[in-house]
């Protein structure tokens, strides 16, 4: 008996080492409002969830957390996150309705007695590292109002997990939440070893993740949208909790706008590059005066001016092999003028397992030339071998080994009177198509002899192909019918042209004509008539 009173002792001054008492050892308990915006009061106090665009689902008192109604994976990841819960949090605290807060203790409650670590039965969310890193941040806010031993202990558990190095993702945004969570848990609880391992962790992950230029290495300008606002969620906490913010995580973090601001078309919206859905605005992010930016990383991004909506736009694509939120689009680009999207890439779709969410990342779901006869090497690198930037022309050349035999890419961009002109090549032997996905509303008028016309209401834009080295027209274009995702869960349809397979391959895009005698090439040399004047380059 006393062995068992002594063992008892000794558990309970471990949980109070950890969690402190009540009312003497609990820290600032940081709760920022804006992670929350997930849910509505009014409806989760109707005993209804709708989270990600989907359909509200109805939950009651006594919540089923293994259900998964719209078999979603951002709707699970959500549910489990508790930030729904949260926001009944700060919502009690602004309006002072004590039925807010009743039902958040609820909700919490239920959720810690339902979904024990390692219970049988439990759902594969409940304890998955997102969640787990989402939710803490969620229970920190409650703790503020819920003194009692269920919700601490919780708390402990949650900081434990996120300090297990086994569980943790170094250099990616789930392992950011990982570390703010922490952060949030360890000043809470006022434990300052898990406090100071978060802000260590998030410092070295920052510069594996971010690299000096301000490019996220998740190769998707979305993600880096992320990482600026959850860093300054981190910022905020430790400063909340007395702990100085380290200058070199500052310094990635500010870097990080660049990067954004020249993913931004001219139209407000972020190009929808890797799992980058097309309908996101980025606002307030400062940026150089340059026009021409090469990130190293793998991206150009050019446009006429900045602050001017009539701006054209372009993006390439190059760099390491896709990880994390890249897709298989190296050599891509995308092109943007007369105040509307030209050549688009399918886009972001949703994280589901389902074909048309892979389709999405193939090289088939963007403007680039795919070799015929030839398999497809994922992750292969692109060179980036040679720029000549100036003010009113841009070239860029580059070159892969994709399809296992050298393929390149050269590019030009006009400015003023605006054109894009693409060559494309293959070596030994082999035979490429060219893909081109047009925006949504440019439906095909004409397909004759090397050209295609597209319209969108009296706006024409023109495509022409040549065969090279001879500069005859490329005639046997198809037009396939394609999809693109406009956003989250959402497919349009669109026109996708199609080269027939030749060696060499040039495409030239005129904006704003229909004349399929617009494009010539004779001795060489290339001739755009365009809406703002005639423009030449050798071909």
């Amino acid at each position: 008996m006393l062995g068992r009173i002594l063992a008892a002792a000794v558990l309970l001054a471990a949980v109070l080492s950890c969690t402190g008492s009540h009312a003497e050892s609990k820290g600032p308990a940081p709760c920022v409002a804006s992670q929350f915006a997930t849910a509505s009061s009014a409806e989760i106090m109707a005993g209804r969830v709708s989270f990600v665009g989907l359909p509200a689902v109805p939950v009651g008192k006594d919540v089923d957390w293994r259900m998964d109604p719209h078999r979603n994976r951002s709707w699970a990841l959500t549910f489990h996150s508790l930030r729904w819960m949260g926001r009944l949090v700060v919502d009690y605290e602004t309006t002072g309705r004590e039925a807010y807060l009743e039902r958040a203790t609820e909700i919490a409650r239920d959720w810690v007695r339902d979904n024990p670590r390692g219970g049988r039965g439990v759902s594969e969310w409940a304890w998955a590292d997102h969640p787990v890193a989402l939710r803490t941040p969620a229970l920190v806010c409650l703790s503020r109002h819920v003194g009692d031993r269920w919700l601490a202990d919780s708390l402990a558990e949650h900081a434990d997990y996120l300090a297990d190095p086994r569980l943790y993702k170094k250099g990616h945004n789930h392992g950011l939440d990982q570390d703010l969570a922490l952060a949030a848990a360890g000043c809470r609880l006022s434990n300052t070893r898990w406090r100071d391992l978060a802000a260590r962790r998030m410092a070295e992950s920052a510069e594996l993740a971010i690299d000096r230029q301000g490019v996220l290495q998740e190769q998707a300008p979305r993600y880096a949208i992320y990482v600026h606002e959850r860093l300054g969620l981190a910022f905020d906490t430790m400063r909340t909790c007395g702990s100085a913010v380290p200058a070199r995580l500052a310094e990635r973090r500010a870097s990080l706008a660049e990067y954004i601001a020249q993913s931004t078309q001219p139209d407000g919206r972020l190009a929808p590059i890797g799992d980058s859905p097309a309908d996101l605005r980025p606002r307030g992010y400062p940026h150089s005066a340059d026009r021409v930016k090469v990130f190293d990383a793998g991206y150009v991004y050019g446009r006429t001016a900045w602050d001017d909506p009539g701006s054209a736009y372009y993006s390439i694509r190059f760099g390491p092999g896709r990880k994390m939120h890249g897709h298989e689009d190296h050599l891509g680009v995308t092109y943007h003028a007369d105040r509307r999207d030209i050549l688009v890439e399918a886009g972001f779709h949703s994280y589901e397992k389902s074909a048309y969410p892979k389709w999405t990342v193939t090289p088939e779901a963007h403007n680039v030339p795919v070799v015929d006869g030839r398999a497809f090497r994922e992750g292969t690198a692109t060179r980036l071998t040679r720029t000549a930037i100036g003010v009113k022309r841009q070239f860029f050349d580059l070159e892969d080994t994709a399809y296992g035999v050298s393929r390149t890419r050269k590019v030009l961009v006009n400015h003023g009177a605006d054109l894009m002109a693409v060559r494309d090549a293959v070596k030994d032997g082999a035979r490429l198509r060219t893909l081109w996905h047009f925006a949504p509303g440019l439906r095909v008028t004409a397909n004759r002899g090397g050209t295609v016309v597209l319209a969108d209401g009296a706006w024409r834009v023109t495509l022409t192909q040549f065969a090279l080295p001879s500069c005859r027209p490329l005639g046997g274009q198809s037009v396939r019918r394609g999809e693109i995702s406009p956003g989250y869960l959402k497919r349009v349809p669109s026109a996708t042209v199609v080269s027939r397979p030749a060696r060499s391959v040039l495409t030239v895009i005129v904006p704003g004509t229909g004349d399929p005698r617009a494009v010539t090439c004779a001795d060489g040399v290339v001739t755009a008539r365009t809406p703002d004047g005639p423009v030449s380059f050798a071909a």
